[in-house]
C-alpha cells in the first residue's frame, strides 16, 4: 500500500477510532512541556488548544502547557529540554525539526510528539511512518522539500531576479536539505545563491542588515527555525531594502512579506492534539503512526508587491488560496 494512503488511513481511523480502553484517571492533570523558538511557531500552539479542546481537554483544568521558547537559540535546546525531563512533564512537544532533534538527543524517557518539517525518517526521528519504533511520533509537513518551489515562485513574481542571499544555520540539518534544494532549484533558474552561515540570532540580524543596495536581489528562505522566529525583524528588513521574499507561514505574507508557501502552522497544531491526547490517555508513541500533511497554502501581499514595484501575474493570483490587498 502506498505510504500516503496508509498514513491517510490511519490518521482517519486509528486516531478518530473511540478511546474505549483510554481514561483520564480521576483529577489527574497532565502536564505537557512545549518547546519551541519562537516566532510563528505559537499558532501552532494554538491550533494545538483548539484541538485538545474539541477532543474535550480543557486547558487549566485537563492539562497545563510549560512553554519553553529559547528565542531562536539553538544552543539552549537541550538544557531546556533536560529541564522539562527533570521537572516530570508527561510529554514534550517540540515545533520543528532542528528543536526536536536536540530535545531527543538531551532527553531518556520522556514520550515526544514532534512537528516536523523534513521528512523524519531521514533525520533519524524515527525509525519508518507507519512504526516510529521509540519514544517519538508526530506530524510532518514538507516545509524542507519546498524551498525549491518556494523560489520558482519568488522568481515568477519577479522575474528579474538574478541574485539571492539565503541565511541559515549550516550546522541544522534541515537547513542544510533545504539550502542544498535551494541551490538546485536556482542553477535551473539561472540564479546566483549568495550564501550567509549565521549560528545565532545576533549574527542573522547583523547580516541582513548588513546586506548592501544592489548586492542581492531578493531573500531566499531556507528552511532553519531560529530564522523563522525572526520573521518580524526578516518582513522589515526585507520592506526597508525593498527585497522581495517568500517564506513558509501566512504569517510572513500577513505582517508584510511578499508571499508565503507551505501547511498552515494553526492546522499543524489542530492535528498534533490527537497525538498530544492519545499519548497523554496512555498509547506508546510507537504505536501512532507518523501523519504527513500534504495541504499547503499560497498566499500573496498585493500590497507589499505594488510597494516593491511587482506586478503579479494573473496565473499566479489565480493559483494563490489568500490575496491580500
Amino acid at each position: 500500500m502506498e505510504r500516503r494512503t496508509f498514513i491517510a488511513l490511519v490518521s482517519g481511523g486509528l486516531l478518530a477510532a473511540p478511546l474505549a480502553a483510554e481514561a483520564q484517571p480521576a483529577g489527574k492533570k497532565y502536564r505537557v512541556g512545549v518547546v519551541l523558538e519562537g516566532g510563528p511557531f505559537y499558532r501552532t500552539i494554538d491550533g494545538m488548544r483548539d484541538g485538545l479542546k474539541e477532543l474535550g481537554f480543557e486547558e487549566g483544568t485537563q492539562y497545563i502547557l510549560h512553554i519553553r521558547d529559547v528565542k531562536g537559540d539553538p544552543t539552549a535546546l537541550e538544557e531546556t529540554a533536560r529541564a522539562l525531563e527533570r521537572e516530570k512533564v508527561d510529554l514534550i512537544w517540540s515545533l520543528a525539526t532542528s528543536v526536536t532533534l536536540p530535545v531527543k538527543r538531551a532527553t531518556a524517557s520522556v514520550p515526544i510528539v514532534f512537528y516536523a518539517g523534513t521528512d523524519p525518517v531521514a533525520v533519524g526521528l524515527v525509525q519508518s511512518y507507519a512504526k516510529p519504533g521509540g519514544r517519538l511520533t508526530g506530524v510532518t509537513s514538507r516545509t524542507t522539500d519546498l524551498s525549491a518551489k518556494r523560489l520558482e515562485i519568488l522568481k515568477e513574481m519577479s522575474p528579474k531576479i538574478r541574485r539571492v542571499a539565503a541565511f541559515y544555520d549550516p550546522s541544522n540539518m534541515a537547513a542544510q536539505e533545504s539550502a542544498k534544494s535551494v541551490r538546485e532549484a536556482a542553477r535551473q533558474l539561472r540564479i546566483e545563491v549568495v550564501e550567509r552561515h549565521v549560528r545565532s540570532v545576533e549574527e542573522l540580524r547583523a547580516g541582513l542588515q548588513a546586506l548592501r543596495p544592489a548586492e542581492v536581489d531578493a531573500l531566499a528562505y531556507v528552511s532553519d527555525a531560529m530564522l523563522t522566529s525572526q520573521t518580524r525583524f526578516v518582513v522589515d528588513t526585507a520592506k526597508a531594502k525593498k527585497l522581495p521574499t517568500i517564506s513558509f507561514d501566512r504569517s510572513f505574507a500577513s505582517e508584510g512579506g511578499l508571499a508565503s508557501y507551505g501547511a498552515n502552522l494553526y492546522a499543524v497544531g489542530r492535528q498534533s492534539a490527537k497525538y498530544v491526547h492519545r499519548v497523554l490517555l496512555g498509547t506508546s508513541p510507537a504505536e501512532l503512526p507518523v501523519e504527513r500533511i500534504d495541504r499547503f497554502e499560497l498566499v500573496i501581499n498585493l500590497k507589499t508587491a505594488k510597494a516593491l514595484g511587482l506586478t503579479i501575474p494573473q496565473s499566479l493570483l489565480q493559483r494563490a488560496d489568500e490575496v491580500i490587498q
